[in-house]
């Protein structure tokens, strides 16, 4: 199996706060014959899966191979980023039992997903007692040589949240920080079921005395009470009992400005030659400019202008929704959303 050590460029983690054009730079990342292009690999194993000190092969593949009630979740809101085809009757798989790491990551990298699983099994189950980043490390890597890919990307909806976490572990990794303005990304938001759910779960924790979203915005333990917080939430938390119906467009963009308050605190800390920042519209704008921007950050040497022609035509207009509102839902969404959108230096 190659050593980590063997990738010639540093890997990359795409982070956002989600619903802002993260998918749009993954799959635009995806064409490039050298770059492995990780889909939401954390999402659907779990940020948990850092949390044991040097787990073995087979207790990693367990987390690999096996569902959650994270992975049950996103899977009975049949959430969009799934690629597995459940509905395929000549799928191995079904909703009950589809590995977490075939629901999106292995799909969005062939097409012969079920053989790559299969080969995968083994490799995984293989190695030491390590710490679980070492793991995902050698994962990674042994996917990048199959691919022929000198360095990887992973990117999950709403990175932003465990962050921290993630650059704690991978000191090596540089980040492309994707964004979007925030009166947009909220109104996303609040027509997606796992942004529902995450919303509501912070309402419902007030009546038992923690203001989740105040954490996530200015607490310095964020990470360490999300580890706990979600399997606690599991238990006392049943979804269909949570108060969707107090959920409003400004809370959603009071969620989305206390991630951006939380991320800006985090990316600040990087040096400039570990951060991008991509900004969704100007990635729509001008795409060929912005993609080069994205992988001259990557490395200078992974410039194709064939890929390029290939991955600009990705990025589509898209219609604004902000500007149908009523201008009283306008003016409380913005307000909502006003220390993120000076953050990143949108107009309000």
């Amino acid at each position: 199996m190659v050593s980590p050590s063997a990738l010639t460029i540093p890997p990359v983690f795409i982070l956002s706060t989600g619903r802002c054009g993260s998918t749009m730079v993954s799959n635009i990342l995806n064409g490039h014959p050298q770059v492995l292009s990780l889909s939401e690999f954390i999402s659907y194993i779990g940020i948990r899966s850092l949390s044991r000190r040097r787990p073995s092969g087979d207790w990693m593949w367990d987390r690999y191979s096996r569902q959650r009630p994270r992975t049950r979740l996103m899977l009975r809101a049949r959430y969009e980023e799934l690629l597995y085809p459940l509905d395929d009757p000549n799928a191995r798989y079904t909703q009950d039992d589809v590995p977490p790491i075939l629901c999106a990551t292995l799909p969005h990298l062939t097409e012969r997903y079920e053989e790559l699983y299969d080969e995968l099994g083994p490799v995984v189950r293989s190695q030491p007692k390590q710490p679980p980043a070492d793991h995902f490390r050698h994962l990674f890597a042994w996917l990048c040589e199959q691919f022929g890919c000198c360095t990887w990307a992973e990117r999950s909806g709403g990175s932003l949240l465990f962050a921290s976490r993630l650059l704690l572990e991978f000191p090596e990794a540089r980040v492309i920080h994707v964004f979007r303005d925030g009166r947009e990304t909220a109104i996303s938001m609040s027509r997606h079921y796992l942004f529902r759910l995450v919303a509501a779960n912070m309402l419902a924790m007030r009546s038992y005395g923690f203001d989740a979203m105040k954490s996530l915005a200015r607490g310095k333990h964020w990470e360490r009470l999300s580890f706990w917080l979600e399997p606690l939430a599991m238990v006392l938390l049943k979804p269909e009992r949570l108060p969707y119906d107090r959920l409003t467009l400004p809370y959603f963009g009071t969620l989305w400005s206390a991630m951006i308050e939380r991320g800006d605190r985090m990316l600040d800390r990087l040096p400039s030659e570990r951060l991008l920042n991509l900004k969704f519209e100007d990635v729509q704008m001008e795409p060929d400019v912005q993609i080069r921007r994205l992988i001259r950050f990557i490395d200078p040497a992974l410039e194709d202008e064939a890929w390029l022609r290939e991955a600009s035509a990705i990025p589509r207009p898209t219609p604004s929704k902000f500007d149908h509102l009523e201008a009283a839902e306008r003016d409380a969404l913005t307000e909502a959303c006003r220390l993120g959108l000076e953050r990143l230096g949108y107009a309000l």
